[in-house]
């Protein structure tokens, strides 16, 4: 389950709508269907959360390439919606770099070689390029986002994801607006 939320920020303050993102398959996709909810180039947010495991900002400033941040991006990794977050650049790839899965390379439950999980965990991080390091347990993107608005870095990254869409929208003066369409 997950919600998704613009809030646009208008002369009259932030306005809220529930959109779907079922037909929405790149970030570009969401980028215009975010510059749709607000005619003036204002700034407009995108708020989505994944089954309180992740949470994910995208904003956009007129016509400004899109800014996004992750929570978790191995969470949103396991997710389509998340997926149209992850880009390329946000993760630190090349652009066009397929980052395909050995599976049969990857030591999933600990068995193969008589180790525990958390061993072979600690060596895939401690290598450059494996698989465990295409998308890390950790925040993505651009952690400053919202400074601007009131919600800092350390503020940011210290939200939960089952209550971050609710204190950013605090931190905004824009809750219930947000509850309005939640």
């Amino acid at each position: 389950m997950y919600f998704a939320a613009l809030l646009a920020r208008t002369e009259d303050g932030w306005e809220a709508s529930d959109t779907e993102l079922d037909d929405v398959e790149t970030l570009s996709d969401l980028a215009e269907l975010a510059r749709a909810a607000s005619p003036e180039d204002d700034t407009v947010l995108v708020l989505i959360e994944q089954e309180d495991a992740w949470f994910g900002v995208v904003r956009i400033d007129g016509e400004d390439d899109p800014r996004i941040y992750v929570s978790d991006a191995a969470a949103a990794a396991r997710s389509s919606y998340g997926e149209i977050l992850l880009t390329d650049e946000l993760l630190g790839r090349d652009p066009g770099d397929d980052v395909v899965v050995d599976l049969d390379s990857l030591d999933l439950d600990g068995t193969e070689d008589g180790e525990s999980d958390d061993d072979d965990t600690d060596d895939d991080e401690d290598q450059d390029g494996t698989s465990a390091e295409a998308v890390p347990h950790s925040p993505v993107g651009d952690s400053e986002i919202l400074d601007d608005l009131g919600v800092g870095v350390k503020e940011l990254r210290a939200l939960d994801a089952d209550d971050a869409l609710s204190a950013i929208a605090e931190a905004l003066g824009a809750a219930e607006v947000l509850e309005t369409v939640r």
